[in-house]
């Protein structure tokens, strides 16, 4: 895992001193590095494979604080600075770590420590879940949960029906359907299981997915709608 890292820092010193840790951290990479936050507002709001960013607070023109307010990064943000006085606004901007210079490396070591956390945290919370479904007998296939549409009753037979394929396998409605998150799929008929957050419009007793509706089943019309509209 490499982290694709930024400084901003008017002190020439202080930036090869950053520059110096990461070298020693195999998974730093330094892609760029600023003298100011004026000079750096074009190339952050450019590039979007920014992991990382080292940010001073007292700089001319424009503070860390200011640019820390005035944008909303979607990485995380260490202070480096020399006074220690501004640590609580800065956390209160949502900073993973405030450095006081001079900064010990050790200290540094437990900063990226946290910073490679949270990217594993985010990386898990993204990963895509799936199922395994045998398909000719013998083939094992994998399927997307995001990727399912629905799923039909064909009866003792089901037929999975995603964006680009159909699958159909030698399995109960009712037993597959058991076997999915209910957080995103909902039975809303003896033959028809959907992906909750691939219903595009619900009218009446029927709800649209990709330009074809569906009924929903007496018995299950209260608890359908309670979900999706919910």
């Amino acid at each position: 895992m490499s982290i694709k890292c930024v400084i901003i820092d008017d002190e020439p010193l202080a930036r090869n001193v950053i520059k110096n840790y990461a070298e020693q951290i195999q998974t730093l990479d330094i892609i760029n590095s600023f003298g100011s936050a004026v000079e750096s507002l074009s190339y952050l709001e450019e590039n979007s494979n920014i992991d990382l960013l080292f940010l001073d607070i007292n700089m001319p023109l424009m503070d860390g604080r200011d640019l820390l307010k005035s944008y909303k990064f979607n990485f995380p943000v260490i202070i480096t600075t020399a006074h220690p006085e501004h640590a609580v606004e800065a956390f209160e901007l949502d900073v993973i770590d405030y450095l006081v210079k001079p900064i010990p490396f050790p200290r540094f070591i437990k900063a990226i420590k946290k910073v490679q956390d949270r990217i594993t945290n985010n990386l898990s919370a993204n990963e895509k879940e799936y199922i395994f479904i045998k398909i000719n007998n013998k083939k094992m296939k994998k399927i997307y949960y995001d990727d399912i549409l629905l799923i039909e009753s064909l009866k003792d037979y089901i037929q999975i029906i995603t964006d680009k394929e159909k699958y159909v396998i030698h399995k109960t409605l009712s037993d597959f359907t058991e076997s999915l998150p209910p957080s995103k799929f909902i039975r809303i008929h003896r033959s028809h299981t959907i992906a909750i957050d691939k219903v595009n419009s619900i009218e009446g007793n029927c709800v649209e997915i990709r330009g074809k509706r569906y009924n929903i089943g007496r018995n299950y019309i209260e608890k359908t709608k309670e979900t999706i509209l919910n």
